[in-house]
């Protein structure tokens, strides 16, 4: 899922421009990457908070349009919050090129917990990862990887080489050939005796 975001150049830098800016309701950014310079960028404050209701756009190429500039191809590589309110403070884009890898947190999307036999029979489902690292090119990048635990039995655990996940995509931990990084993503207790 691509789609374009407007930014203006920022000509000031440092943290007083960037609070000045902050104060103009304007949020402060930067892209970077692909072996170009950065490029220090800014959005309207109200499209930043808009845009990030969607979850889906921390995980999607996002084409920014720079005023008197070129178009970039990106991904969210790091967002700054203000640690009162929450609001967004600085925003990092990575340049998603073609054939550069990129590295990524992905949430993972459990589904089918109602179903499985272990919940039935009593067991408590326990989310033990929400999130997990993957590698891949930008035009694989998932925007969330489904964990299908409807088949899941009392006292058992789903691993992270047991997902299914997109062509293209590898999972960061498997990729360094050491089963004690095979951590475990879900599991569901034994159930209790009544």
């Amino acid at each position: 899922m691509s789609q374009n975001w407007t930014a203006e150049i920022r000509t000031e830098e440092g943290k007083g421009a960037s609070r000045r800016l902050r104060h103009a309701g304007k949020v402060p950014a930067i892209i970077y990457g692909a072996g170009k310079d950065a490029v220090s960028i800014a959005f309207p404050e109200n499209f930043i908070k808009k845009s990030f209701e969607n979850a889906d756009n921390f995980n999607s190429i996002l084409t920014i349009d720079v005023e008197g500039g070129a178009s970039e191809a990106c991904v969210v590589k790091d967002i700054q919050r203000h640690p009162s309110t929450g609001a967004v403070a600085h925003i990092d884009f990575q340049r998603a090129g073609k054939d550069n890898k990129l590295v990524k947190k992905v949430p993972l999307s459990f589904v089918g917990q109602n179903t499985a036999p272990g919940v039935k029979a009593g067991g408590l489902m326990s989310f033990l990862q929400s999130t997990v690292e993957v590698s891949c090119l930008a035009k694989d990048l998932p925007t969330k990887i489904d964990v299908d635990v409807s088949s899941m039995e009392a006292g058992t655990s789903m691993r992270l080489s047991e997902l299914t996940v997109p062509a293209g995509v590898v999972i960061t931990a498997l990729s360094h050939g050491n089963a004690d990084y095979d951590q475990a993503v879900v599991n569901i207790g034994k159930a209790k005796k009544r």
